[in-house]
This record gives C-alpha cells, sequence and structure tokens, in this order.
C-alpha cells in the first residue's frame, strides 16, 4: 500500500465531518491504493521522528525562518506523548478523579446512585477518537506550515544523505543539508525474568478494551505510578512492585514518603523489596500468576488480568544507520549530544528522548524550536540552545505531585546544610472539610532557600491542583526568586496555593 498524498489527506479530511474523518482515511487506506506525490529529493532540514521535538523543530524551521522541511515518521503523528503518553495518560486520569468525586460527593449532600460499574470499553472507544483526531490536526499543522511529510522509516547513510522505505517498500534517496534525529524511545520488558512477555508495557495499557478485575505493575517511576493509582480509583485490585521502600525516587524524599504512604492507605497493595521471578498464564482464563521474592520471602499473586512492565525506556537508535554514519552513542545507547543538540557529526543533531535528556515533551519541543532558530533563524539566535535547569515536572498520582529545582539532598551537597533553609507545611485542603477522615488526602508544601537572599533552589508540593499550581511558581523559580518575593506576593484566600506565599 502507498502512503496517501498530502493533498488527497487534505481532500479526505475535508470532505466529511470532523467525526468521522479518521476512520474514513481509514477504510480508504484499506480499500484503495494513491499515488504519492512525489517526495522532495533535497531539503534544508530533514526530521527523522514525528514526536512532539521533531514536529516543533520542523514547523518552526519551516513557518517561522523560511527553511525547506520535511518530516518522515513510520507511525502515527504525534509520537509517544499523544498516542501512548501524556495526552491519553491525562484522559485516563481525568475519569479517575471523576470516580473519587462521586465517592466523595455524599459528604457535600448529593446522593448519587451509580446504576453501573464504569463503562472502560465506551470510555476507551472515546479516547481512541480523541488521539484519532489530534493525529489528524498535526497532519494539517504540518501541511499549514509546508512541512513535508513522508509516512515511511528512514536511515541515516551520511552526514547529508539519508535513504527513506515507503509503506509499499520503496527506497528513496534525499540530500538533507541538516538531518534531526527526534525519535523518542520505547518502553522496555526485562527478558531475564521467564514468562515476562506475558505481559505488556506502558503502550499496551493503552489496548486494554475492558475494566480489568486485578492488575499488577512493576516499577517506581511516574508510569507505574500514575496507571496504579488510576486502577486503584477506578475499583480495580491494583498490585505495584517496587524494589525500594519508596517510589518516585528521582523525586524529594517528602514527596516520595507521602505519595507511597498515602497509596497505601488508599488499598494499593504495595510489594516493597520485591522482584518478579516468574510469570504463568492459567491454561482456559488467560490469567496471569506472578512468582516474586519480597524481602527474603517469596509470594505468589494469581488470577491477574494484566501485567505491565513500566520499568524503563530504551532510545530508539536501531535500525537508524547511526553507526555507520559515525553518530556517538552513550553506553546507555542515546544519542550523545551537546548543549546546542550537537551530535559528534556535522550537520546531525538529535533532542528528545532519544538523547536521555529530561524526558518530559515540553522539553523536547522547546529545544526543538530553539534548534530550528539557532540554524535558520537570523543571526541574534545562533547561540540559542534549551536551559535544562529549572524545569517543572508533575506526576498525576494519587494525590497530584509538582517538583521544581533541587531536592531537599540535592540542595545540601550543593550548597551545604548550614546554607540552606527548609520552609514546609503539612495542612488538609479546604476540599476535605467535609469529609469523614478515611476520605481527606494530604497536601504537602516544601521550599528549599539557598544563601543569605534565600534564592528558592527547589519547590516540591503534594495535593490537589498541584499540576496547575506548579505552572505559575516554576515562572517564579525560573526567574530567580527568594523567600522575599514569594512573601510580598499577597495571598489568595481561600487556596491551598496561598500556603506557598505564607510559609514562616
Amino acid at each position: 500500500m502507498q502512503p496517501v498524498s498530502l493533498l488527497a489527506r487534505r481532500t479526505l479530511l475535508s470532505s466529511k465531518p470532523a467525526a468521522g474523518r479518521i476512520s474514513t482515511i481509514t477504510r480508504h487506506f484499506s480499500q484503495t491504493s494513491l499515488a504519492m506525490a512525489p517526495i522532495s529529493k533535497e531539503t534544508d532540514f530533514l526530521v527523522i521522528g514525528g514526536g512532539s521535538g521533531g514536529l516543533a523543530s520542523a514547523r518552526a524551521a519551516s513557518s517561522r525562518y523560511g527553511a525547506k522541511a520535511m518530516v518522515i515518521e513510520g507511525k502515527r503523528l504525534g509520537g509517544t506523548c499523544v498516542n501512548v503518553g501524556c495526552v491519553p495518560k491525562k484522559v485516563t486520569f481525568n475519569a479517575a478523579a471523576i470516580a473519587e468525586t462521586i465517592h466523595q460527593s455524599k459528604s457535600y449532600g448529593f446522593s448519587v446512585q451509580e446504576t453501573a460499574p464504569f463503562d472502560w470499553t465506551t470510555f476507551k472507544q472515546k479516547r481512541d477518537a480523541y488521539i484519532q483526531r489530534l493525529n489528524g490536526i498535526y497532519e494539517r499543522n504540518l501541511a499549514n506550515d509546508k512541512v513535508e511529510y513522508v509516512h515511511g522509516w528512514a536511515k541515516v547513510i551520511s552526514r547529508n544523505q539519508v535513504e527513506i522505505t515507503l509503506d509499499d517498500g520503496t527506497k528513496t534517496v534525499v540530500n538533507a543539508k541538516k538531518i534531526l534525529i527526534a525519535v523518542g524511545g520505547n518502553p522496555t520488558i526485562p527478558p531475564q525474568i521467564p514468562g515476562s512477555e506475558l505481559g505488556t508495557n506502558s503502550d499496551g495499557f493503552f489496548d486494554i478494551d475492558k475494566l480489568p478485575k486485578k492488575v499488577a505493575l512493576v516499577g517506581a517511576g511516574y508510569i507505574a505510578v500514575e496507571f496504579a493509582g488510576m486502577f486503584n480509583a477506578l475499583g480495580v485490585e491494583t498490585h505495584l512492585f517496587i524494589r525500594h521502600d519508596t517510589f518516585l525516587r528521582a523525586f524529594d524524599p517528602m514527596i516520595q514518603e507521602g505519595v507511597t504512604k498515602e497509596y497505601e492507605r488508599l488499598g494499593v497493595k504495595l510489594h516493597k523489596r520485591s522482584l518478579l521471578s516468574k510469570v504463568e498464564k492459567e491454561e482456559g482464563t488467560g490469567r496471569l500468576t506472578l512468582h516474586y521474592k519480597e524481602g527474603d520471602g517469596e509470594g505468589v499473586v494469581s488470577d491477574v488480568d494484566h501485567l505491565i512492565w513500566a520499568v524503563g525506556r530504551t532510545p530508539a537508535t536501531q535500525g537508524l544507520g547511526l553507526e555507520s554514519a559515525g553518530v556517538k552513542l552513550t553506553e546507555t545507547g542515546h544519542v550523545a549530544v551537546d548543549d546546542y543538540q550537537n551530535t559528534n557529526v556535522e550537520n546531525i543533531y538529535a533532542l528528545g528522548d532519544v538523547t536521555g535528556q529530561v524526558e518530559l515533551t515540553p522539553v523536547a519541543i522547546a529545544a526543538g524550536r530553539r534548534l530550528a532558530a539557532r540554524l535558520f533563524g537570523p543571526e541574534q539566535f545562533r547561540t540559542a540552545r534549551l536551559d535544562y535547569s529549572n524545569i517543572p515536572s508533575v506526576v498525576f498520582a494519587h494525590p497530584e505531585v509538582g517538583s521544581i529545582g533541587l531536592t531537599e539532598p540535592q540542595a545540601v551537597e550543593k550548597y551545604g546544610r548550614e546554607n540552606l533553609k527548609i520552609y514546609k507545611t503539612n495542612f488538609t485542603a479546604m476540599y476535605y472539610a467535609m469529609m469523614d477522615p478515611e476520605q481527606k488526602g494530604p497536601t504537602a508544601y516544601k521550599l528549599i532557600c539557598a544563601g543569605p537572599e534565600e534564592k528558592v533552589v527547589g519547590l516540591h508540593i503534594m495535593g490537589l491542583g498541584s499540576g496547575e499550581m506548579l505552572q505559575g511558581f516554576g515562572v517564579a523559580v525560573k526567574m530567580g526568586a527568594t523567600k522575599a518575593d514569594f512573601d510580598n506576593c499577597v495571598a489568595i484566600h481561600p487556596t491551598s496555593a496561598e500556603e506557598l506565599v505564607t510559609l514562616r
């Protein structure tokens, strides 16, 4: 099957209502082979990877600076974040939050009768349709910004040439003045554990088509923690296997300890200091039996509908021809880059998850736009690069978590304990005032201040609304705010956020 040309795609997209566009294209693909518009043989900027970072860089190069840009993508546009990451994850988090709100509504005087369990299947279908609409929007944006989009697989031949294999197997070579590697990564399943392949990965989470009764997740990072919180809130018996006593171990100890304790209170079955040793499938039912070591003992969890591995990601560099082109990789397989996204090969650049730098979608977008400005923009952008310090991040856990800057141990190591002042508070958010004790979630905030001027070098928050709250405070920290600056901001009452400007 040959890819549909951009003109044909736009015709299809414009001829049907929004709700039916993607399904129409899918049917057209299955019934007809359309001749693809000839691929340009030369371009200024060839981007391998249609994820957030690559798309942002290509669009900026073309629309802002007039460069001739091309994007090569073998899967769906939008990359991990749009298709199997933060976007559908946040939609699922919203569903879990609604479930929690329904249970809490009685405390506010509502009598809500649930006539049926949560309809996961219908929810999944609507979530999938939303993602498909986004795929179409991304493609239209490329066309509007005059970026050539080729659906196929790329292989770097040299610092100025890329071979593209199209869907029908046809190969063509494109000469490019600049090449950007923005292919992201893939979730990892540990091969050394017998039966590990019986589980799925974080991508597979979004393929689950009906609400399971019992799930198990392996991992202590934000993906495992978020999925576990969502499943648990939707009434699924949820087991989470971690190697240590707490999870989210890249975060401040206050966050690690607070969220771990809350998950135990909420009923997540947490297996600490545990390692899976074997996975078996039960005949007939297809359910899984998990054998694991926990501390000095061993255990078994049976009748598991889904096992989800969330133990890390591997950079998607295989088959790209990087080694033959002389592009240096790190020991972990990531593309080695400097502060300006340069690889060791002239004219080849890399950004996003494939480089192993801060693996967040907005980081890749920001790096991509700055790279486009440096390569194709006016003279004042010749030193443009992304500053990777003080990048805010959020975990959509239960409760939400927000963090920017240094953790307390990191700040102690950098500045010395004697040069720090730590401000902390724990309280019950006003939302919970009407509820019974077992319904009340924790809220905890911490400001880490350094030096006599008490510059805020770390801010960590846990509780309702942390995700939205952090964006504004992130601006302040990025600008170098001090504790006095926080104190001089008049509080908004009654909010949880006001506690951050009234800390004593």
